[in-house]
């Protein structure tokens, strides 16, 4: 079978899209590691497919480099969006369409910048080490002094398989650490793709909340502006208290290319 496929990227965050609004294309676990396998396939860090929605102008299924799926990717979201738009799904730079975690709207605001609807957050747990929270996938963050000299991926791995998140099936695991004027340097190791990817929205999101709460930012709107390895991106809120409302995750999202590959 020749499969056509789209490859877009969202700060360095990559996904291999397909268009199955026909609902003709069915991927198991072992085609979808294959074809995310940099050395064996396309090589990214996520596929999604794109299929119509009656309730919403199209519908986005994601699924890890390892074949899993139920969860929602921030990047990935901002992706689609931009995809959809090159291929004639949507024609205004507004869209609604429905995720893992539900119906999300969003806005092509030029050619490189994607603003994303996150949904509402408010069930955010505390430990000693960090904090937990869910912004439409499980993420624990942490505060450390210099993100750019830790050891990423030990350290990553071994929160990403803690006992204390068990209940919910593991998570990602941010690390940040604060600048000046609200910019913090983010670091991600991610479930599923079982490293560090450059790039991840909802954790992005997730780091932007938790900051605001360690940090006892007053209720209101904010915008934290978040670097990562190789982009800039802005998360915007809506603080009350504990509970985030009106998340918007801003960054860029670009088509690289697009090709056939049997399988």
């Amino acid at each position: 079978m020749m499969l056509h496929f789209y490859k877009y990227e969202g700060a360095g965050n990559d996904f291999i899209i397909i268009d199955n609004r026909k609902q003709d294309i069915v991927l198991g676990e072992k085609v979808i590691r294959h074809l995310c396998s940099k050395h064996y396939g396309i090589g990214s860090d996520g596929l999604m497919l794109l299929t119509n929605e009656t309730m919403a102008d199209f519908s986005m299924q994601f699924y890890n480099p390892d074949g899993s799926s139920g969860m929602m990717c921030g990047n990935g979201g901002r992706c689609i969006v931009r995809f959809a738009k090159d291929i004639g799904v949507i024609s205004k730079n507004k869209t609604e369409f429905l995720a893992p975690d539900g119906l999300h709207r969003a806005e092509i605001l030029n050619d490189k910048d994607v603003a994303l609807k996150m949904t509402d957050v408010e069930n955010i747990e505390k430990y000693n080490d960090g904090l937990w929270l869910n912004t439409g996938t499980s993420h624990f963050v942490v505060n450390v002094k210099d993100v750019t000299s830790i050891d990423l991926i030990k350290k990553g791995k071994a929160l990403r398989y803690d006992d204390r998140f068990a209940k919910h099936n593991g998570c990602n695991v941010n690390f940040y650490t604060e600048q000046e004027n609200n910019l913090l340097l983010i670091r991600t190791y991610e479930r599923g793709v079982e490293d560090e990817t450059l790039a991840c929205g909802t954790g992005i999101t997730a780091t932007a909340l938790a900051y605001a709460l360690s940090k006892n930012l007053a209720d209101g709107k904010h915008i934290i502006d978040i670097h990562t390895l190789n982009d800039n991106l802005k998360v915007s809120f809506m603080k009350n208290g504990a509970r985030f409302s009106e998340i918007i995750l801003q960054g860029p999202a670009t088509k690289v290319f697009e090709g056939d590959i049997n399988i």
